[in-house]
């Protein structure tokens, strides 16, 4: 697919057509909510809920081997498992595709355009609850170098060798939003000293899909985002940011890409940590 480093990692939704009945494929659709899963979703795809499946109640990341290996096991995915992974959200795939890689999991793809882009092709959708046997799973050879600590993030302002990509909105990155509203009370809004803003969606093109391999060179080497250079990428709580890193790593082959996955949400409320507006 238009030359990325790693196009493996990436399936199209014919691909998905093609394997809807094979037993050694599990596709998860992840959401908000289950009401658009409920509507209608790609057949034989399990659902789960970004909020509870995967966040934790102070709205970081649930890393807790035990907690994925039932969420796998009730999801009928084992290690040996192609899992597929999509959303209707833009970023959903690409951000779980980089926490199955945390955590492990070797035959991780994304489909390319996700939910939107299957059903603007007009393909089937169902309403029926896949029946899943399920599995046994082991979280084997978890990769925490794919995570940047804050220490980490701290470190790595205004450093030549490194670079901070900011990939929240326009609005988040000025400090006038506190995700997606004004702030209130006590919230600190802006940015992280010298990091450099690359909105996520402007990797991908009208229908959802990554842009081609030279478009996303010029859309990040302009910003002076280079694969010589480390960097840490960065949101408000690490999922735009996984895909973002999906994008740096995957499709460009970046060497050194890590995704701050504690992001504004922790960032913001350290109480020393540096901010600009």
């Amino acid at each position: 697919m238009f030359s990325y480093v790693h196009p493996e990692v990436i399936v199209d939704t014919q691909w998905i057509a093609d394997h809807l009945s094979d037993p050694k494929v599990r596709l998860v659709e992840g959401d908000l909510s289950s009401q658009l899963y409920n509507v209608g979703h790609i057949p034989g795809a399990v659902f789960w809920n970004l909020f509870t499946d995967i966040m934790r109640p102070d709205g970081q990341i649930n890393f807790d081997t035990d907690v994925w290996e039932r969420l796998l096991e009730r999801s009928g995915i084992a290690n040996d498992t192609t899992v597929i992974v999509y959303g209707d959200l833009p970023a959903t795939g690409a951000w779980i595709f980089w926490l199955l890689k945390v955590l492990g999991h070797q035959d991780v793809r994304v489909l390319n355009g996700g939910r939107r882009k299957w059903i603007a092709e007009g393909r089937p959708l169902t309403t029926e609850q896949p029946i899943v046997t399920p599995t046994q799973y082991r979280v084997q050879n978890p990769d925490a170098s794919l995570r940047a600590p804050h220490k980490d993030v701290l470190e790595s302002i205004k450093r030549t060798d490194r670079v901070l990509v900011d990939v929240r909105s326009p609005q988040e990155y000025s400090g006038e939003w506190f995700y997606n509203k004004p702030p209130e009370a006590t919230e600190r809004t802006g940015h992280i000293p010298s990091a450099t803003h690359v909105y996520y969606e402007l990797a991908l093109n009208d229908d959802g899909t990554f842009k081609p391999i030279n478009e996303l060179q010029a859309l990040y080497g302009g910003k002076d985002i280079t694969a010589d250079k480390e960097v840490i990428t960065y949101c408000a709580v690490g999922a735009r940011s996984g895909h973002t890193w999906f994008v740096l790593k995957y499709l460009l082959g970046y060497p050194h890409v890590r995704n701050y996955d504690g992001s504004w949400n922790e960032w913001s409320q350290l109480p020393d940590t540096p901010i600009e507006k």
